[in-house]
């Protein structure tokens, strides 16, 4: 990527019930180069609307550093590799960065 060109760049979140599916979808991720980097968090405790009631779960948040070229096959993999019915999938568009940094997302979710 030259200086005149900018990838756009997406933070995206999702939500993963235990530490060891987080890791295996991470892993898949970053295999398929699908980001450039993800972020495993500690754990949170979720409240939310399921099926007409309100449930709550312990989580653990997951953050995807990747590109809006690559956001869709992202969420597939996302899709495939969740043992959730319906995963939390927001992407976020990076407004702004270190321009190093993003380049090198950028470079980094490129197929090689």
């Amino acid at each position: 990527m030259d200086s005149t060109q900018q990838t756009e760049v997406l933070l995206v979140i999702s939500n993963l019930p235990d530490v060891e599916s987080a890791e295996l979808l991470a892993r898949a991720v970053i295999e398929q180069r699908l980001a450039a980097c993800v972020n495993i968090m500690p754990a949170c405790r979720s409240l939310y609307w399921w099926k007409g009631q309100i449930d709550q779960s312990g989580e653990i948040p997951v953050f995807f550093k990747t590109t809006r070229r690559s956001f869709t096959d992202l969420q597939a993999c996302i899709r495939a590799h969740h043992p959730y019915e319906l995963p939390e999938v927001i992407a976020i568009s990076v407004a702004d960065g270190l321009p190093a940094y993003l380049r090198w997302v950028d470079e980094q979710v490129e197929k090689p």
